[in-house]
C-alpha cells in the first residue's frame, strides 16, 4: 500500500517558532514511516518558506529549496523553486498537511486559510474556530453565550486608556491574540497597570484585562469532532513561584521554569468528571475539531471556569497535551495516526 504523503510544516512568524521546531521533532519521532512519506516545510522567522530535510539543526541555512503552497486547487501540493532559477518550478503533490504551528500565523486561522484555498486536508481547527479561539475576548463571549463561566474581562484596544482605580487587584494583562504566556503580567497595584499594558501591546494591540480567578489550574486535551471528542487524562500545574508560565520567554525551548505538570490531577474524580464534560461543551461551543487543548480554572467551590483554548497545542516532551493523552493510553503516535484520519475522513464545510 503507497504511503500517505503529509506536508509537515513547522517554525513559523511567531513568538513561538523554536517551541514549533521542538514540537515538529517530536512529531518526526512518532510518525509511522510505513504510513507517511513527511514533506518537511520549514518557515523561518521571517517568513520564507523552505522545503528541508525536517527539523534537524540548522534546517535554515542548509540544504534547503525555496517553496509555496499553491492556493491552486489543481496544484494540491507544493511549488518547489529548482535549480535555483527564478521562475522555474516544480511540483510536489500533498495527501494531507500536518501544521505543527503555534500562535499567530499558525493557530489563528491564517495558514488554515491558505489550506482551504489549497483544497488540501489539514489537521485540526477549521479557519472560524482557529481565529475564535485565538481571540480570548471572543472565545469568552461565545463560551459565556454556552453557559459557561469564564472571568470578568475588559478589552483594551490600541488607541483606548485604562483607568487604574476602577479595576478590581489583583488582575492579569494580557494580549488578546497571542500564544502560551508571553505578555502576561500579573498586576497587584495600580501603579504597574501602565507597563503591564504596554508589555502585552507588543504582541498585540488589542489587550485584556482580567479577573485574577482563585482556583486551581486544569487542563484537558481533546480529540476528535466537535460531537464527540474524546478526552485524555485531566492534568493539573503545581506552581513554585508566580503564575503558570509553559515556557520561559527568554528561551522558550527550555520549558517552564516555575511549574510541573501532574499527570493525572490529583483531584476528586467527581471534580475530573466536570472538567472533562465543561472542556467538551467549551470544544463544541467553539467550533473545535481535530484536537485541542481547553485549559479551565477549579475553584474551591467545585465550579469550573474557563482559562483558554489551544488549538494546536505544544507537542514537545514536555508540553501536557501528548503527555495527557500518553496517559489515557494514547501514544503520540496514535494521535498523529487518528488526527490524519480526521482530516482525510471527518471534515465537513
Amino acid at each position: 500500500m503507497s504511503r500517505l504523503k503529509v506536508g509537515i510544516i513547522f517554525g513559523g512568524r511567531s513568538e513561538e517558532h523554536p517551541v514549533s521546531v521542538k514540537s515538529a521533532r517530536e512529531v518526526a519521532r512518532n510518525l509511522d514511516p510505513e504510513k507517511y512519506e513527511p514533506v518537511w516545510i520549514g518557515m523561518t522567522r521571517s517568513g520564507s518558506w523552505r522545503l528541508c530535510d525536517g527539523p534537524v539543526e540548522a534546517w535554515e541555512n542548509g540544504d534547503s529549496r525555496p517553496v509555496a503552497l499553491s492556493p491552486d486547487g489543481g496544484t494540491h501540493g507544493l511549488l518547489v523553486l529548482e535549480d535555483g532559477e527564478q521562475g522555474r518550478y516544480g511540483t510536489v503533490r500533498l495527501d494531507v498537511v500536518l501544521p505543527v504551528l503555534h500562535g499567530p500565523f499558525g493557530e489563528d486561522g491564517a495558514m488554515q486559510g491558505l489550506l482551504e484555498l489549497s483544497g488540501i486536508p489539514y489537521v485540526g481547527c477549521d479557519i472560524p474556530s482557529s481565529a475564535l479561539c485565538m481571540d480570548k475576548s471572543l472565545a469568552y463571549v461565545v463560551a459565556r453565550s454556552a453557559g459557561i463561566a469564564t472571568p470578568d474581562f475588559r478589552t483594551v484596544t490600541a488607541d483606548a486608556t485604562v483607568d487604574p482605580a476602577g479595576l478590581t487587584y489583583p488582575v492579569f494583562v494580557k494580549p488578546a491574540r497571542s500564544g502560551s504566556s508571553f505578555g502576561v503580567t500579573k498586576v497587584s497595584r495600580e501603579e504597574e497597570l501602565p507597563d503591564a499594558i504596554r508589555t502585552a501591546r507588543r504582541y498585540d494591540t488589542k489587550v485584556l484585562t482580567e479577573e485574577a480567578v482563585a482556583g486551581r489550574e486544569i487542563g484537558c486535551a481533546l480529540l476528535g469532532n466537535a460531537s464527540d471528542p474524546i478526552t485524555g487524562e485531566v492534568d493539573r500545574i503545581a506552581l513554585s513561584h508566580g503564575f503558570f508560565r509553559i515556557h520561559q520567554e527568554d528561551a522558550p525551548e527550555t520549558g517552564s521554569d516555575n511549574s510541573t505538570a501532574i499527570v493525572p490531577a490529583d483531584i476528586p474524580e467527581d471534580a475530573r468528571d466536570l472538567v472533562r464534560e465543561t472542556a467538551k461543551a467549551v470544544y463544541r461551543a467553539l467550533g473545535c475539531s481535530g484536537l485541542a487543548r481547553v485549559d479551565l480554572f477549579l475553584k474551591e467551590d467545585g465550579d469550573v471556569v474557563l482559562n483558554e483554548v489551544n488549538t494546536f497545542p505544544g507537542m514537545t516532551s514536555y508540553s501536557r497535551y501528548p503527555r495527557m493523552m500518553a496517559a489515557a493510553g494514547l501514544p503520540l503516535s496514535e494521535v498523529i495516526d487518528r488526527t490524519i484520519s480526521l482530516a482525510l475522513t471527518g471534515k465537513t464545510r
